[in-house]
């Protein structure tokens, strides 16, 4: 097969700052690099999740609201690994994230949970 990896993921924001803060201070992902592209009166911002992947945050003045339904068509949800779930859970709510109630996969029997970004993107923590 020719793909060899998962490159970035790439995220369209409505409110910059405000989902700069949840990416950076909530989730503590680390800036790579911000730049402000004026032609397009946008900001891209590259974020580091752990050593191996990349989120870009994007903002575009008065992108589309995302269909909020979760089993629509398209990308379902973002799911980060974490270590210590319990930990993970406490830091959200400690920021004022809800997260729903940590669940079992039935298959795996793992722990998980989810939570929304400031736009209502849903995200998942997976207990490794």
């Amino acid at each position: 097969m020719f793909l060899q990896r998962i490159h970035h993921i790439a995220i369209i924001c409505s409110d910059y700052e405000r989902s700069k803060n949840f990416y950076v201070h909530v989730l503590g992902l680390s800036i790579i690099k911000e730049t402000f592209r004026a032609e397009r009166n946008s900001f891209k911002l590259d974020l580091a999740v752990a050593a191996n992947y990349q989120i870009e945050l994007f903002s575009f003045p008065d992108p589309p609201v995302r269909v909020n339904n979760p089993e629509a068509q398209g990308l379902r949800h973002l799911a980060f690994a974490v270590k210590d779930l319990d930990a993970c859970v406490r830091h959200l709510t400690q920021h004022q994230v809800v997260c729903e109630p940590v669940r079992i996969d039935t298959i795996t029997n793992k722990r998980f949970t989810f939570f929304s970004d400031p736009d209502g993107l849903p995200l998942e923590l997976y207990e490794e």
